[in-house]
């Protein structure tokens, strides 16, 4: 169990990886047109691009929250998971960093990686 709890951290930054492609995947080659037009929605409510972004980060990291609470059977896991997801979304969006996906995607895995080492460390 101990080789598993040290290797834990590995496993959610994986699976938050395959969730965040996934998120990709359903919601601009599935529900492109439903996700358009939810945006529409929410634009005209929020009145602000800033506000509809963030709104677009939440709902993004509610779908990781899903997927990794049932993956993991851990509330807290998908918690984690989803809130520094959405912190790594923020952070690079709000410094203008420009990059390629792969760079993108590895952002996220060291960013994840390293949280995940950290709160595993403090709470074993």
């Amino acid at each position: 169990m101990v080789i598993l709890m040290e290797i834990l951290w590995f496993y959610i930054a994986v699976v938050l990886a395959i969730s965040d492609e996934v998120h990709s995947k359903i919601m601009w080659n599935i529900f492109a047109d439903f996700y358009i037009l939810l945006a529409g929605i929410i634009k005209r409510n929020v009145v602000s691009n800033i506000r509809l972004w963030v709104i677009h980060e939440a709902i993004e990291a509610g779908f990781h929250f899903i997927v990794l609470s049932i993956v993991f059977l851990s509330l807290e896991i998908g918690i984690l998971a989803a809130l520094i997801h959405m912190i790594v979304d923020l952070y690079h969006e709000l410094a203008g960093l420009k990059m390629t996906h792969l760079q993108h995607r590895a952002l996220h895995f060291t960013a994840e990686s390293i949280f995940f080492i950290v709160i595993l460390a403090i709470t074993i």
